[in-house]
């Protein structure tokens, strides 16, 4: 069933490419331009989708992608087999008059993917924020948006935001994550340059800076075997 809705699986991995078996709950084969990464990178745990490693890629070809997340191919796999049995079963989630449409377009026709095979090198990217810092933003600070502001070592305040992914987020020149010394959660800073605190799940006020925040980055998903 999924070979017919699907079409053709993906080509295989080049026989040339490098293997190494590696340990952890999902333990197997895994393309050695991977392997340094999981090796060393805290990885984002998703209960549906497994450890999401967050890295930067080169494709073979000179490609370079700033922001990736690599992540378990079967995981990824037992999810579409599980959402098409439920629509084929009557027990789907979605709505309106193509619900079955909707399912396959979200897995053949969404997202930004790269092929495992295309990779020639992985590294860790600049643009994650280490998990400590990712746990001190919580909650939203209004409907669908949550808002906060790092404090950087020399005093330096600036206002980010988000709507939904928080893998990856830009960085005012000249800084890294590792400047940052206190996360401010529902906060922004004013036009004069002051520290102002939200109420969680309130409404955004009129002077809030949308437009000039820092804010989360394009990236790219690569599904891979034995994780």
């Amino acid at each position: 069933m999924f070979r017919k809705l699907f079409g053709k699986y993906s080509p295989e991995t080049p026989k040339s490419s490098q293997q190494t078996t590696i340990g952890g709950s999902g333990a197997g084969i895994v393309q050695a331009q991977f392997q340094d990464i999981i090796s060393r990178v805290e990885p984002l745990h998703d209960q549906i989708f497994g450890p999401r490693y967050r890295c930067e890629l080169t494709l073979k070809d000179g490609t370079f992608l700033p922001c990736a997340v690599v992540q378990s191919k079967s995981k990824l796999i037992e999810l579409a087999k599980r959402r098409i049995r439920e629509e084929i079963d009557g027990k789907g989630r979605l709505g309106g008059p193509d619900p079955f449409g909707q399912l396959l377009s979200s897995f053949v026709a969404g997202g930004n993917r790269v092929n495992d095979y295309d990779v020639k090198s992985a590294a860790p990217s600049r643009y994650a924020p280490p998990l400590s810092l990712l746990r001190q933003i919580h909650g939203e600070t209004t409907m669908a948006w949550t808002g906060w502001v790092f404090e950087m070592s020399d005093g330096a305040l600036f206002s980010y935001g988000s709507s939904f992914h928080m893998e990856f987020f830009d960085l005012p020149p000249n800084y890294t994550f590792s400047d940052i010394t206190k996360v401010h959660n529902h906060s922004f800073v004013s036009e004069n340059g002051s520290l102002v605190s939200l109420q969680e799940g309130g409404l955004l006020p009129n002077e809030y800076p949308k437009d000039k925040l820092l804010r989360e980055r394009v990236f790219f998903n690569c599904a891979i075997e034995g994780i």
